[in-house]
Parts: C-alpha cells; structure tokens; sequence
C-alpha cells in the first residue's frame, strides 16, 4: 500500500460473519470502514454494536449493481476487501444465480473501483476452489478437480472465475491485488441453520437431536478459528504478492472425531446418525499454509477444542433464549 494514502477501507459482505468480525478489527486497528452488503445472507445484528462508533459506516446495496460505483463515500478507499458471496452450501445452493452473479458482476464492480483508487484490493476465495482435491495437503500450485456442473459449482465456479478476473485486473492494469484462500473457519456470529458442519453439530448436540454425519464421518476437515482468520486477512493487506495464498488451520480432523469433541463439550447425549454423502463433497480438506508463514508471518494460533469452547458459549448465550 502506497504511504500517506489513506485509511478508509472498504469491507463488501461485511455484515457476514467473517466480514463483521473483520470491521471489529479494522476499527481496532484505526481504520475507517464502509460496510457494504445487502443483508441477503448477511445480519444486521452482526455490525447492530458497531453502527454508532466513530469511523464506521453501513452502506446497504448490492454489489452486482453498477450503482455502487456511484456511492461518493466509496472514493480515496486504500483497501477494498471482497467478501461478498453467500457462502453455505444452504444458501448457495437455495440462490445459485445470485452467487454467480455476485461472483461475476460483483466483483468486477469492485474491481473497478480499486482501479480508479488504485486501491489494494483483497479477494477472499476458498478452498472450494481445489474441489474433491487429488493432492493433499493442498499447495496453492494445485489447479484442484472441480466438478463444473454439480449443484456445488455455483459457489467453486464463482469463486475460480473471480480469482481470473482478479488476475487479469493485475496483469491488464497492474492493480494491487491479493487472493485469500480462505478454508473452513469458525467463530461467534455463524448462523445455526446455515448448514455448515461447525453450527450444525454443535445446534443438534445442544438441543439432544441426532448428530448427523454424512458418509462415513471419515473425510477430513481443518478449522481455523475466527480471530486466525481475520488477522490473515489484515496482514495482507502490507503482502506484495498477487498470487493465492491458502489461509487455514493445518490440523486435519474426521469428521467423526470432530463430532465427539463436539459432544463432549456440550456434555450432550446426542446418537450420532448416518446419511449419504452429498454430491461432490471432498473426502478430504487440508492447507498447505507454507506461502502464508513466509509471506504473512502467519499461522493459527488458537487449537479446536479452544475454539469450540467460544463458540459453543457464544451459541448458548445468544442463539438460545
């Protein structure tokens, strides 16, 4: 980022999870941040403590519309951080167009006005990128094994094609850009129903219903807690490499191991049940987080069951009144 410029960031999909907690920070860090996002799978209530603080503001449009390149408040922005997409399989797979849309559209209008900022602008991806991957862990050198047409693809194709449209933003007009990918995070403010395996499980072993595994519970997730993640994504902001950078936790859990750290944290008395694995679900999820402890200094610093326990505390004191 060029010196003297100045500290207005912008924050797309802020009212989100990973956005919201993003604000917090970039406001900790004495920033000043427009909050942009049309509360489609977005909440209100994850930013309702930040709309009175000094150096916030919420501006509430979508992003695919080229009108948001009118909005005066988005001028002398230094970084813009694009984290606008629905991002469960429940809400992606219930507004496939919108998800492509935002992923096209969306983000070409942000990109556009980095550009005539000349703005850093920071893509967040995700490790859906490297599908059902055949190579593991997954180095940011591994092109993946998508499938192009599943019910998934809607979310993994946005995604790639946003990641060529950064790309080519950098290479034709050699704006500073970075590309997060980001893999399964957790934390305070996720949305119990939105059919994630973090709010799920814990929702179905807080209230006693049968936690579900799909397949065998043998494939393998990594999670990476919410205060990891959002560092990673402000130290990208002084990185000069364009090039993806995989952020996540490395530690590899079954699923079913993943259940029982669940259950025995909530001292539930869940059965564990068995249902079909969905269609192109990865057998197997873990960073390669090489390129972010050179590049960032970067590695998560908070274990699962530390994180969990926040968690699951934050559930039971305000999703269960």
């Amino acid at each position: 980022m060029k010196k003297n410029r100045s500290r207005i960031a912008v924050v797309a999909g802020g009212a989100g999870f990973i956005g919201s907690h993003l604000c917090d920070y970039l406001l900790t860090q004495k920033w000043q941040v427009i909050c942009v996002d049309n509360c489609l799978t977005g909440r209100m209530e994850n930013i309702r403590h930040l709309i009175a603080k000094p150096g916030f503001r919420f501006v509430k449009i979508d992003i695919s519309s080229p009108s948001v390149l009118k909005f005066r408040c988005l001028a002398r922005v230094a970084v813009i951080f694009n984290l606008a997409s629905p991002a469960s399989p429940k809400d992606y797979l219930s507004l496939p167009i919108e998800t492509l849309t935002v992923g096209a559209h969306g983000t070409k209008n942000l990109l556009e006005l980095a550009k005539k900022n000349q703005a850093v602008f920071i893509q967040a991806s995700t490790s859906e990128v490297y599908g059902n991957p055949t190579k593991h862990p997954q180095p940011e050198t591994y092109w993946g094994n998508v499938n192009p047409i599943g019910e998934r693809s809607v979310y993994d194709e946005a995604k790639r094609y946003a990641e060529a449209l950064v790309m080519a933003y950098h290479r034709k007009f050699n704006l500073p850009v970075r590309i997060a990918r980001i893999f399964n995070t957790y934390g305070p403010r996720m949305k119990l129903d939105d059919g994630r395996v973090v709010p799920t499980l814990v929702y179905q072993a807080l209230t006693g219903k049968p936690i579900t595994i799909f397949g065998t519970g043998r494939q393998t997730r990594s999670f990476c807690y919410i205060s990891d993640m959002v560092l990673g994504l402000y130290k990208l902001i002084k990185c000069d490499d364009s090039y993806p950078i995989n952020l996540g936790n490395p530690e590899e859990f079954t699923i079913r191991q993943f259940a029982h750290l669940v259950k025995k944290l909530t001292k539930s008395k869940s059965s564990l049940v068995f249902k079909p694995l969905p269609p192109d679900d990865p057998n197997r999820r873990r960073p390669d987080i090489t390129r972010a402890q050179k590049l960032l200094g970067w590695q998560p610093v908070v274990n699962l069951e530390e994180g969990l326990q926040l968690t699951i505390k934050w559930f039971q004191e305000n999703e269960f009144h």
